[in-house]
């Protein structure tokens, strides 16, 4: 009986995180209540009160179990053994868009975090918890770069920093502008594009 109430509790849990990803997705986070959320997931405000003190702590909890785009990209590359830097690069680049392209549960909490929410002291988490994620993914790439010039595959006049910050500009507006309008264009076919012409321009300096 009390493991089958703790399961019930995660279910519950569950679902109103459920509801609140979409809602915050659908809504935006400012314009989406409790009220709305509890109805979606079918309980009461009771119920999520019981889980949740306030709309932050289910924002906080729904960005907490979420895997950024940035991230998934990581752990597949991890799955690869790549020992050409500017290829594996270039593979995390891709998969990256790949992912927000294809995963629409990665591509919501994207949404939500860089596009539907106002960053206020309530859900000051979506801020940390995006920035941590391209901090990690942005050293990364700032490594790779920095290997590869290493063994003579970019010249020593690249800038590591400076070309993992210009590599997630461009990805986060392709990602952003993709987002808004779907249709106006192929993300990963203008990405491979795009990444393409500026590794050319590096190993041409």
């Amino acid at each position: 009986m009390v493991r089958r109430t703790k399961e019930e509790a995660a279910a519950t849990r569950d679902s109103i995180l459920d509801a609140a990803e979409i809602l915050f997705a659908k809504n935006g986070v400012s314009r989406t209540t409790l009220q709305h959320i509890a109805t979606a997931a079918g309980v009461t405000r009771g119920a999520i009160y019981w889980h949740f003190v306030d709309k932050g702590a289910v924002f906080s909890a729904m960005m907490e179990r979420a895997t950024m785009p940035m991230d998934a990209a990581v752990k597949l590359a991890g799955e690869r053994a790549d020992t050409d830097p500017l290829q594996s690069l270039r593979n995390e680049m891709l998969a990256v868009l790949q992912i927000v392209e294809g995963d629409e549960k990665a591509r919501r909490v994207f949404e939500i975090a860089t596009l539907k929410t106002e960053f206020t002291d309530e859900v000051d988490s979506a801020r940390a918890h995006k920035r941590e994620s391209v901090a990690r993914w942005r050293g990364r790439l700032q490594d790779q770069f920095t290997q590869a010039m290493a063994d003579g595959t970019l010249p020593a006049t690249v800038d590591p920093r400076k070309a993992s910050m210009s590599v997630w500009v461009m990805l986060d507006g392709l990602i952003r502008n993709w987002i808004f309008e779907p249709g106006a264009f192929e993300l990963v076919d203008l990405g491979a594009e795009l990444i393409d012409t500026y590794m050319a321009g590096l190993r041409a300096r």
